[in-house]
C-alpha cells in the first residue's frame, strides 16, 4: 500500500468514527456509565436519564431508570427496553415502543422486568419529540 493510499484510509477510518460518535452523542447531564445503557435515537431534546437502578430479584433483572426534563417544554419519550444475554445476544421477543410523556422540568422514572432470568444486560431504547 502507498503512502497516499494508506493516508486516505486513514482519513476514511476517522470519519467513520466522527460519524459514529456524532450518533451516540447523548444530554451531558446523562452520566457516562447511564449513557453506555441508552441507545437515543435523535436528538435529547433536554431529555436526561440521571440515574438507572438494576436488581436481580429471583434470577431476574429489574430496571428503573430516571428520566428528567431541563427545559420548560413538555416532550413525549418513546422508549423500550433491549434486553442482552452474556454475550451480547437479544433475548426475547423484544418489547414493543411505550409512550411516557415528561413535563417541562420533570421527572418520569422508567421500570421494566427481563423477560427470562437469561438476560444479563440491557439497552434503553429512546426516540424523544417536542409536543
Amino acid at each position: 500500500m502507498t503512502p497516499r493510499h494508506f493516508l486516505a484510509s486513514a482519513c476514511m477510518a476517522l470519519l467513520a468514527l466522527a460519524g459514529s460518535a456524532q450518533a451516540q452523542q447523548h444530554d451531558p447531564a446523562t452520566p457516562l456509565a447511564v449513557a453506555a445503557k441508552v441507545d437515543l435515537r435523535g436528538d435529547a431534546h433536554s431529555i436526561a436519564v440521571r440515574e438507572m437502578r438494576i436488581v436481580r430479584k429471583n434470577d431476574v433483572l429489574i430496571v428503573q431508570a430516571d428520566l428528567a426534563s431541563q427545559g420548560r417544554s413538555d416532550r413525549t419519550v418513546f422508549y423500550r427496553f433491549k434486553w442482552l444475554d452474556s454475550v451480547g445476544n437479544q433475548v426475547g421477543d423484544g418489547e414493543s415502543w411505550k409512550q411516557i410523556a415528561v413535563q417541562g422540568l420533570g421527572q418520569q422514572t422508567l421500570k421494566s422486568v427481563a423477560p427470562t432470568g437469561a438476560a444479563a444486560d440491557f439497552r434503553l431504547e429512546m426516540n424523544v419529540e417536542t409536543r
